[in-house]
């Protein structure tokens, strides 16, 4: 489907080029149909067009007229500005799609032409190496075209899945923000191994390998975590040793809640963007 579909990115981030690699990547869109804009920095523009091919312009609306697909990749505090801008140069049967973290659909039907139809994604940061795990839901009204058009997107840089809208601030805190849980583990394990009398690049190496290697188990196997955890725990060893210690210092309750939080914190960020008036129109 994209093949035939024109994009155009409402901001020029990490997030949009991110995007952008991975469909030209993946052969998915000639770089002529790609259109970029953003708020004011040109340089930027002139550098993801120099590097990838694509088209750019300072002209928002220049965008949204040739796109058949928007995706909007701005900082979620600059929707409100953006929608009042060029929100009703937008047109029935386009589709858009929002990466803005922790804004609701019913805040873009609010904001475009009536029509439109919205789907809502929350990727990751692993976009830029093509191995985000991406969430999207479609808006009222939304058609299943629409939506597949946004898991091919996607689908370019990563994994995809599809939920309700209600459990979108569910996927923030446990995906949106888990890279974050990850690398601190990684920090961790990485100063532990010094502490033991690593140097600390064979600690990083050795750290980010077994984490890999763990995920790709994961995923490979299709096996049960607690299964594989299992299987490298033998009675009375090493593993069941360090295991224990990671009971009683409480690592699984702390992850659990760190995902709430992140959640309860995506919703906080959310309402200020719910209202057209909430930003200040």
């Amino acid at each position: 489907m994209l093949a035939r579909t024109t994009l155009g990115f409402l901001g020029a981030g990490a997030m949009a080029e991110a995007l952008i690699r991975g469909v030209l990547a993946a052969g998915l869109v000639a770089p002529d149909r790609i259109w970029v804009t953003n708020r004011s920095h040109r340089e930027r523009l002139e550098s993801l067009a120099r590097r990838f091919g694509v088209r750019t312009t300072p002209r928002k609306a220049e965008v949204v007229a040739a796109a058949d697909l928007l995706v909007v990749a701005c900082k979620p505090k600059d929707v409100p500005e953006l929608l009042a801008e060029v929100g009703g140069c937008t047109r029935p049967g386009q589709v858009l799609l929002s990466v803005a973290a922790g804004v609701p659909t019913r805040r873009f039907l609010d904001g475009v032409t009536p029509g439109v139809q919205v789907v809502r994604a929350m990727p990751n940061t692993s976009c830029l190496v093509r191995e985000s795990a991406t969430a999207i839901c479609g808006a009222p009204g939304t058609g299943p075209e629409a939506l597949a058009l946004a898991r091919e997107l996607l689908g370019a840089v990563g994994r995809v899945v599809e939920v309700p809208e209600d459990l979108m601030d569910a996927v923030t805190g446990l995906s949106g923000s888990g890279p974050a849980y990850v690398y601190l583990m990684v920090e961790a394990m990485e100063q532990a191994g010094v502490q033991v009398g690593l140097d600390s690049r064979v600690a990083r190496e050795l750290a980010v390998q077994t984490v890999l290697g763990a995920a790709r188990m994961l995923v490979e196997t299709g096996a049960d975590p607690a299964l594989l955890r299992q299987q490298v725990t033998s009675p009375g060893g090493t593993t069941m040793a360090g295991l224990q210690v990671l009971r009683e210092m409480g690592f699984a309750e702390a992850l659990v809640r760190a995902v709430a939080r992140a959640a309860e914190r995506s919703r906080e960020l959310g309402a200020l963007v719910a209202a057209p008036q909430a930003m200040g129109g």
